[in-house]
C-alpha cells in the first residue's frame, strides 16, 4: 500500500502487538518507512518505541499484527534474519569491543580470512579489513586519525560513528538508530546528526528513535508518535511543529493516524 506521496514503503508494520505477561507494551503499532527518508519514532517512556524497533530488528517476536518488506509479508524471528534482509541496528550501548581497533570492530563476528590454506587455521586478513574500514570511514566522511586506534581511545561521537559505519557496511537497506546522541555533547551530537544525513544520502533508509525533539526536527523527514502502545500520528515534519508533536505525545491532541 503506497502512502500519501505515492512512494511504496520499503518497510511496513501493521497493528503490531506485544505483551510481556500482563503488561501490554504494544497494542496497535503501525509504521511505514519510505526508502528515501529519515523517519523518527517518538513518544514518552513506555510508549512502545523500543519494543517496536526490537520487533523490526528481530530481538522480540510480535504477538500479533504483520510486517511487510517491499510489500511482502516477512517474519523476522532473530537479529540474524534482520541482518540478512539488510536491516542493521545501532543500540545505545553501541556493542563495541573497546580493546579492539575500529577496523576490528567493523568486522566483529564477520572477520575476513586469508586465502587457503591460511584460512583453514583462522588467520585473519587484517590488511583487507583495514582497507575496507578506511573506505567506509571515508565514504561516510568520518574523521578519525586511524582505523587502527583502539575504540577506547576515541571520543563518544567517534565511537558512535564507528558503530554507525559498521551498520552501514552490512545493512544495505535500513539502519535503526536508538537514541543516537543520548550520551553525547552538543558538538558530537551535531556530528552524529550529519552522519545520519550522510547515511540517507547513500540510499539507506534510517529509523531514528529519540527523546530529543529539536534533533528530530533537525534531521527527520517524517515523525511517528507512539503513546501507551499505540501509533497516534505519522506526520510530515514540514506539516507540523514541535508543540504539536508534544501534544500528540501527551494526549493534548487527538490521534491522527
Amino acid at each position: 500500500m503506497s502512502n500519501s506521496n505515492g512512494v511504496e514503503p520499503i518497510l511496513e508494520a501493521r497493528n503490531i502487538q506485544k505483551h510481556f505477561g500482563h503488561v501490554v507494551a504494544l497494542r496497535e503499532g503501525n509504521f511505514q518507512l519510505r526508502p528515501d527518508e529519515i523517519h523518527a519514532i517518538v513518544g514518552d517512556n513506555g510508549a512502545g518505541k523500543s519494543t517496536l524497533i526490537k520487533i523490526i530488528s528481530g530481538v522480540f517476536h510480535a504477538d500479533g499484527g504483520e510486517m511487510l518488506l517491499d510489500g511482502r509479508p516477512v517474519s523476522i524471528t532473530n537479529p540474524r534474519e534482520a541482518r540478512v534482509l539488510g536491516i542493521e541496528t545501532v543500540y545505545q550501548d553501541l556493542a563495541l569491543a573497546e580493546h579492539l581497533d575500529a577496523a576490528a570492530n567493523l568486522f566483529l563476528g564477520r572477520e575476513m580470512l586469508r586465502p587457503p590454506p591460511l584460512s583453514w587455521f583462522g588467520f585473519l586478513d587484517k590488511k583487507s579489513m583495514k582497507q575496507r574500514a578506511e573506505g567506509e570511514m571515508q565514504r561516510l566522511k568520518i574523521g578519525i586519525q586511524s582505523v587502527e586506534q583502539p575504540v577506547q581511545s576515541l571520543s563518544g561521537g567517534q565511537r558512535q560513528a564507528v558503530a554507525v559505519a559498521r551498520a552501514i557496511a552490512w545493512g544495505n537497506r535500513i539502519v535503526i538508530m536508538d537514541e543516537p546522541t543520548a550520551a553525547l555533547g552538543v558538538r558530537e551530537s551535531a556530528m552524529v546528526l550529519e552522519l545520519m544525513k550522510e547515511v540517507k544520502n547513500h540510499g539507506i533508509a534510517v529509523i531514528m528513535i529519540s527523546h530529543n525533539l529539536p534533533e528530530v526536527f533537525a534531521v527527520a523527514d517524517r515523525i511517528t508518535v507512539l503513546r501507551l502502545g499505540r501509533t497516534i500520528a505519522t506526520i510530515e515534519k514540514s506539516d507540523t511543529s514541535l508543540e504539536a508533536v508534544v501534544g500528540f505525545m501527551t494526549g493534548a491532541l487527538d490521534a491522527l493516524v
